[in-house]
């Protein structure tokens, strides 16, 4: 299915797929890729005739400034169409990586124009997807500016859990990614001495166990307290679209 199946979980979580939509999705045709850590997916700048499909693995959006820092604007989780809107927007202004090892497809623009010409209901569920992109992207602005990094750390592994329970790749509130702390680093804005001082300090709440790249959520309901997370940003509300 090369991630196909895990696009059509994520969708159905929010609106009931019909048999013919996820037919179209089933037909569309791919060119699966693997990229190592740190391995570019898409490049700033460039004019995709693709979008990218995560089906393994973690990717991160990131924009680089001069000095030669980054900032990691968002995590994508396998089901995730890291560039869907490049469809429209045509020119990317930011670069898509690898976070570890990362399994993506690629499916071109014209299948997709296809695809959607022949559902206007899945076109409404793939604007969906860009909406809740934009939503994540909101949430995480406003713990970049409003939160402690403490909070901030806090609430994105509620959001990841979730994201990946979606998917079926989190549970017992437990689950995997392969974050350095360089690259936590570039998601919170912070140095690594104060990446690994607001570890110690989460870890010192009892609320999460965080050894090698697993993350074991121990209190969900306090740690959502501690880092005031609402999942409502991400639309878990299954209605028709």
């Amino acid at each position: 299915m090369f991630g196909k199946d895990l696009l059509v979980r994520m969708l159905d979580r929010r609106d009931t797929l019909p048999t013919d939509e996820i037919a179209l999705i089933d037909a569309l045709p791919v060119r699966p890729v693997t990229f190592g850590p740190d391995e570019e997916i898409v490049r700033e700048g460039s004019r995709p005739a693709e979008s990218c499909l995560v089906a393994s693995g973690f990717a991160v959006r990131n924009q680089a400034i001069r000095e030669g820092k980054r900032q990691i604007t968002a995590i994508h989780v396998p089901g995730d169409f890291v560039d869907l809107h490049s469809l429209l927007l045509k020119m990317m202004d930011h670069s898509v990586s690898a976070l570890g090892s990362c399994d993506v497809v690629f499916i071109r623009h014209k299948d997709l124009l296809t695809a959607m010409d022949r559902s206007p209901h899945l076109t409404r569920m793939f604007w969906l997807s860009t909406a809740i992109d934009a939503s994540i992207q909101r949430t995480w602005i406003t713990c970049l500016g409003r939160r402690s990094a403490k909070q901030h750390l806090a609430h994105i592994i509620c959001e990841l859990y979730i994201r990946l329970e979606i998917v079926g790749l989190a549970s017992d509130q437990s689950f995997a990614i392969p974050l350095t702390q360089a690259e936590l680093g570039d998601v919170l804005g912070l140095s690594v001495v104060h990446v690994n001082r607001t570890l110690q300090e989460l870890r010192a709440t009892d609320l999460v166990s965080w050894k090698d790249r697993r993350i074991v959520i121990l209190d969900f309901e306090r740690l959502a307290l501690l880092a005031d997370f609402d999942a409502t940003y991400l639309n878990l509300f299954h209605e028709p679209r």
